[in-house]
């Protein structure tokens, strides 16, 4: 069993979340239910996956955890490209979100490589 909470991915998994519901704060009222809902669910999953796989015996288990966190990324970067063309939140805030989960994303890649070697 591995200590997840000291692994860089989960760290900044916990902060895409954090920073996903600060972000959709910034939603006007009519709209902080459907993709909001969807948004927080997506980055919830991205250190909750990280941390549940950190459990499994084998680098065959965990390196799968790591990949339903990675498309969780891919999903929360997609939700978050939509209200960035609707013109959604703050835009500060949704810029901010969108390098970090780049950087998860490529930190996610390079760690599941790893784990398939």
């Amino acid at each position: 069993m591995r200590n997840f909470k000291e692994f860089k991915i989960w760290q900044k998994g916990i902060d895409i979340a954090i920073k996903t519901y600060r972000f959709s704060e910034t939603f006007p009222r009519e709209d902080k239910y459907a993709i909001v809902q969807q948004m927080t669910r997506a980055s919830v999953s991205i250190p909750s996956n990280i941390a549940e796989g950190s459990s499994r015996k084998s680098e065959k288990d965990y390196s799968r955890f790591i990949e339903i966190s990675l498309g969780s990324t891919f999903e929360l970067e997609t939700q978050i490209t939509i209200v960035e063309k609707l013109n959604k939140g703050d835009q500060k805030l949704l810029q901010e979100l969108k390098t970090e989960i780049s950087d998860e994303q490529r930190m996610l890649t390079g760690f599941q490589q790893k784990l398939n070697q």
